[in-house]
């Protein structure tokens, strides 16, 4: 099946590129991880399960939502993290699928 390649924008480009930026990086790919399937997580979830300090989660889950992988709502004390792309799931199975051993 050929697909046909539409063109991007300059700006698409730049955005796609920050955004690919901010999840390379193994605790960052472990929060997205975490976070797929419509979970909705507070921090406090987020680095008990992944096993980091809270602050550490902080700065990482700051820098995914400042690039629009990530997007958050507050619910009175909690503040709620989720992917704001889900379809991102798909780019990181398509990069785990080419990583693992044949």
């Amino acid at each position: 099946m050929v697909m046909k390649q539409r063109e991007l924008k300059p700006e698409t480009l730049a955005k796609a590129a920050s955004m690919l930026k901010a999840i390379a990086h193994p605790v960052r790919i472990s929060i997205i991880r975490f976070l797929e399937h419509g979970k909705k997580k507070t921090v406090t979830e987020i680095h008990t399960n992944l096993g980091i300090e809270q602050a550490m989660a902080s700065h990482h889950l700051v820098i995914l939502k400042d690039r629009g992988v990530l997007a958050s709502k507050r619910e009175g004390k909690n503040t709620w993290y989720f992917l704001k792309h889900e379809s991102l799931s798909y780019l990181l199975k398509c990069i785990s699928d080419c990583c693992e051993e044949e």
